[in-house]
């Protein structure tokens, strides 16, 4: 399993649904998964979907400029940076974006989210 090639699938599916069914996105969390948001923590699947699914726009367009990928812990998780921009209905300027997932192998041999950090870059 190449990670890097994991990373850009995860990713592709992660922003693919954020952009078009945000609700879709609870599948790839789970009870422990932890999200933090511009500050402010979610725990479980319900709660980071919830916040997900309550933000303030619905349409949005994510545009990727980065992934990194590591390797993380003997389990074979591996954590992915990814930065990018945020383009909004009705907004001139794209908001600059970071966000970091910690992805965890799953029996199936799929992954989950365990944790995830968001971050808007304001210069």
């Amino acid at each position: 399993m190449d990670p890097d090639a994991v990373a850009k699938a995860f990713v592709d599916y992660y922003y693919t649904t954020f952009d078009t069914n945000r609700a879709g996105l609870a599948s790839v969390y789970q009870e422990s998964s932890v999200l933090s948001f511009e500050g402010q923590k979610y725990q479980g699947t319900q709660s980071i979907s919830g916040k997900l699914t309550g933000l303030p726009f619905q349409q949005c367009k994510h545009q990727i400029n980065t992934v990194d990928c590591q390797p993380s812990g003997a389990a074979g998780g591996m954590l992915v940076f990814v930065s990018g921009n945020l383009s909004l209905p009705g907004e001139q300027h794209a908001l600059k974006f970071s966000q970091m997932f910690h992805l965890i192998p799953t029996q199936g041999g799929s992954f989950y989210v365990q944790n995830d950090i968001f971050r808007l870059n304001y210069a």
